[in-house]
């Protein structure tokens, strides 16, 4: 048996999801969005001036690479807050990998000063899906200047 669609309830739907700005995969349409933190091992204020910089421009290249979107960035000299839309086919722990992966082995190439610390970064990292706290909000937090 053939299942058949109200049309203007089918046009709805649409509108409601273009205006939320969802992605739309093959078999799905939703909004996979997380907040991730993390540190540098033992918490040193390291990421400041160039290594700051040098950062941000990685962290932009993976997002672009694994098309995903980076929504809020903030770095602080002992922490990043980053606030990321992904497709939901990838687990969590797949993107902090990638962002921390290669974070740390081109600012360990770029700077040797960082060579000091064991790791750049500890194996923890803080994770929030927005389900529960718009997105807006989020971005809000991250981008309030106590972080500076």
């Amino acid at each position: 048996m053939k299942k058949t669609s109200d049309p203007a309830r089918v046009s709805r739907a649409r509108e409601r999801a273009s205006s939320r700005e969802y992605r739309h995969n093959r078999h799905s349409v939703g909004s996979a969005t997380v907040h991730l933190v993390w540190i540098p091992k033992r918490r040193k204020p390291v990421l400041i001036g160039d290594v700051k910089l040098r950062l941000s421009q990685i962290l932009t290249e993976v997002a672009n690479e694994k098309g995903w979107i980076i929504e809020a960035l903030q770095i602080a000299p002992n922490h990043v807050h980053l606030l990321v839309e992904h497709d939901p086919k990838t687990p969590i722990n797949s993107i902090v990998k990638a962002f921390k992966g290669r974070s740390s082995r081109y600012l360990r190439q770029e700077f040797p000063h960082l060579l000091k610390l064991p790791t750049l970064w500890t194996h923890s990292y803080f994770y929030d899906t927005t389900g529960k706290v718009s997105t807006a909000k989020i971005q809000e937090y991250i981008n309030d200047p106590h972080h500076s």
